[in-house]
């Protein structure tokens, strides 16, 4: 129910953010949130972002998508971005995606490597950590996929793993290490 609810509100905000020269990415309800997200080539600012939230919230005060009080959040996509219809992966093209399937459609629940392709039926991951080196996907086989930004040469970690415990003492002793 959520889900077709925003559905129906991209195609009410995707005309309001356009008059902006923005882009909607995604709209998400859930319980008293809705969640717009919107970009434009070369990213987005803070100005594009207000202007963005006093417009979406005009259009929603006119649709009134749920009853009673709700919080409006627009933002953009983020560093790391949830990566959920055909044009999310398609956008992703050459970057690093993390991917959990659903039961029983892999070797691995898991898989980490370069979006190699998108098309409108699924999606091709390659990398070493990925088992055979290429995966070709159906998007029902994906539960859940995101990118990941890498930090620096070589890194590995997320921004979300780098903010656990003890993550300010591994940071200090790495800098250390780094002549």
């Amino acid at each position: 129910m959520a889900r077709e609810r925003a559905d129906a509100l991209c195609g009410e905000l995707s005309p309001v953010v356009g008059a902006l020269g923005l882009e909607l990415v995604d709209v998400e309800v859930a319980a008293s949130t809705v969640r717009v997200t919107v970009d434009r080539d070369g990213g987005i600012d803070l100005d594009a972002l207000a202007s963005a939230n006093r417009a979406v919230s005009s259009a929603l005060d006119r649709l009134d998508p749920l009853p009673g009080r709700y919080t409006l959040e627009v933002s953009s996509p983020g560093l790391e971005r949830r990566l959920r219809t055909p044009r999310h992966f398609v956008r992703a093209l050459g970057e690093t995606v993390t991917l959990r399937l659903v039961a029983g459609a892999g070797p691995s629940r898991r898989l980490r490597g370069r979006l190699a392709g998108a098309d409108d039926d699924g999606v091709v991951v390659e990398g070493p950590e990925v088992p055979g080196g290429t995966a070709s996907l159906a998007y029902e086989q994906i539960e859940r996929a995101r990118t990941e930004f890498e930090w620096g040469p070589g890194a590995r970690q997320s921004p979300r793993a780098a903010k656990g415990p003890g993550a300010a003492r591994a940071a200090a002793r790495e800098k250390a290490r780094t002549p």
